[in-house]
């Protein structure tokens, strides 16, 4: 019997192209932005608004990962991805200008690998042959609604974390020889760990990272070693040290170059961006970049994803409450890997 929460795809859905479209600052700061596939020099992509821009972004990706893959949109079969915005109106304003299909997700900044569960459900089940899948955010939008508006200037603190403006996109076929593919996900439970600071994410985050890991690893039967990387989605520089210790405590084998975070690594540890990078779009953009990218080159042949999200709003923030986290994993296998 599977345990609870864990879902095996016996049929192992392919990630058949991915891409990532981003902001200026991911452009000029992010040790990534090689990798990007579109990158803009303005944070408003064009657009007259931060909102338009957020959608622009998911779109851009959209395209470009179908480009890739060698298909159109007549091709796809569903659009499941989700954003940070209010009612997640950048993804719903994208999925209406592709005419597809459309699963909106709200898993906070764990989106990406909730949408990928989601799209490799579909395809197991035989109910697509191509689902575009992913996760956006864009900073401007996102820090005015759950912090302060960016033209009053406050000064974060250090644990805080700089919201991503990049959106990345998944086409996630049947299963085809040469390909990442997607063998398990573990659905994240909702961990709070009674923390009430908004710019302290990383901390809040941490728990419930820690609790998908151990539940994970439990039903595959598989200790850290037995991947090539384990990378949790925007931690930054204290959730993610907060992680590591836990699964220390535990008795896991943490080692610095098997345990990454996208949002530790994606400015390149600057300090101008305080702990590390966060937003909905930061995993999905280091997911299907740089570790689709190692894969695809044989350089990891079994990826663990970890995508971490706080489920607060700013009403609930106001209100006074704590914030609750999840975390949604989800592991790919490359050549050999497929027959593990």
């Amino acid at each position: 019997m599977v345990a609870r929460g864990v879902i095996r795809f016996g049929s192992r859905p392919t990630i058949r192209a991915a891409a990532v479209a981003a902001g200026p600052a991911e452009k000029k700061n992010s040790p990534f932005s090689s990798q990007f596939d579109r990158l803009y020099d303005s944070e408003l992509c064009g657009q007259k608004t931060n909102e338009q821009a957020h959608r622009q972004l998911i779109e851009d990706a959209c395209d470009l990962a179908l480009n890739k893959a060698e298909k159109t949109i007549s091709d796809a079969d569903y659009l499941v991805c989700g954003d940070l915005v209010n009612e997640m109106t950048p993804s719903n304003f994208a999925a209406a200008s592709t005419g597809l299909p459309y699963v909106g997700l709200f898993s906070a900044c764990a989106t990406s690998t909730s949408a990928l569960a989601y799209a490799a459900l579909l395809t197991e089940a035989g109910a697509a042959s191509l689902v575009l899948a992913g996760a956006a955010s864009q900073h401007s939008a996102i820090e005015r609604q759950f912090r302060y508006p960016i033209e009053y200037g406050f000064k974060k603190p250090e644990n805080a974390q700089w919201t991503v403006t990049a959106a990345g996109i998944a086409a996630v076929t049947p299963h085809e020889q040469g390909y990442p593919s997607i063998s398990q996900a573990t659905v994240g439970r909702v961990v709070d760990y009674g923390l009430t600071d908004p710019l302290n994410m990383g901390a809040a985050m941490a728990p419930a990272a820690f609790d998908t890991f151990r539940r994970h690893l439990e039903a595959a039967g598989t200790e850290p070693e037995d991947y090539d990387v384990i990378i949790t989605g925007d931690l930054g520089a204290i959730g993610t040290e907060l992680f590591r210790k836990m699964a220390t405590e535990a008795g896991y084998s943490v080692e610095e170059d098997r345990w990454r975070d996208a949002g530790k690594e994606f400015y390149g540890g600057d300090p101008a961006f305080f702990a590390g990078a966060s937003g909905a779009g930061c995993s999905a953009a280091v997911y299907f970049s740089d570790v689709y990218n190692r894969m695809m080159e044989g350089e990891y042949r079994r990826a663990l994803l970890m995508a971490t999200g706080a489920l607060l709003s700013p009403l609930t923030f106001q209100q006074g409450e704590s914030i609750p986290c999840t975390c949604h994993a989800v592991e790919l296998v490359m050549g050999e890997g497929e027959n593990r």
